[in-house]
Order: structure tokens, then sequence, then C-alpha cells
């Protein structure tokens, strides 16, 4: 599922190599959290969040049937 997130965010972040990808797994939720650059936010969000909502919804017909729930969050890096 990963590899999914990461190919489609690939397509759209122009700093690919600062994008981090967080996954953490709770009883029934696979949760993946994707941090970008301040710019990138938008180029990967879409206009009125289409582009998010689309991956979203790719990530839930994806996912394998076992029982397990997929979330994806899409954040801001925090700068250092």
């Amino acid at each position: 599922m990963l590899d999914l997130v990461k190919y489609v965010v690939g397509h759209f972040a122009e700093k690919k190599d600062e994008v981090e990808y967080k996954v953490e797994e709770k009883e029934e939720v696979i949760e993946i959290t994707v941090l970008l650059a301040d710019s990138d936010m938008g180029k990967v969000i879409g206009k009125q969040g289409k582009i998010a909502k689309a991956l979203r919804t790719l990530v839930k017909a994806s996912a394998p049937r076992d029982g397990k729930k997929y979330v994806l969050e899409i954040k801001e890096k925090e700068q250092a």
C-alpha cells in the first residue's frame, strides 16, 4: 500500500527527496502519514482537495480484505 502512495505522491511533489512517510499500525487501523514541504502541499492536495480525495479512494479500494482499515494523512513537515 505504501508503494502506491509513494508512486502517486512522487508524481506531484517537486521535492521528492524531502517527502517522508510514516506507517503506524494500530488494532484495526493502519495509518499512513505523508509529510511534505510547504511548497508541495498544494500540489499534492490539489484544488479543493481533489487529488488527496482521489488518493484516499485509491488506498481504500486497493486495501486487502483482511479487515484492516487504511487511513491516509497528508501533513506539512515541521521545519527545524
